[in-house]
């Protein structure tokens, strides 16, 4: 486990790499509480 390591965060940062152990920080706007409307029961 190193640098040549795909799978291995400090691989993943050498290489420059993203996946699953290294996600990429997303630019989705995240939903705001009054914009979810209440379903009536």
């Amino acid at each position: 486990m190193g640098k040549g390591d795909k799978r291995s965060t400090k691989g993943k940062i050498w290489r420059g790499s993203h996946g699953k152990k290294r996600a990429k920080k997303s630019n989705k706007p995240q939903p705001s509480v009054e914009s979810i409307p209440k379903q009536a029961q």
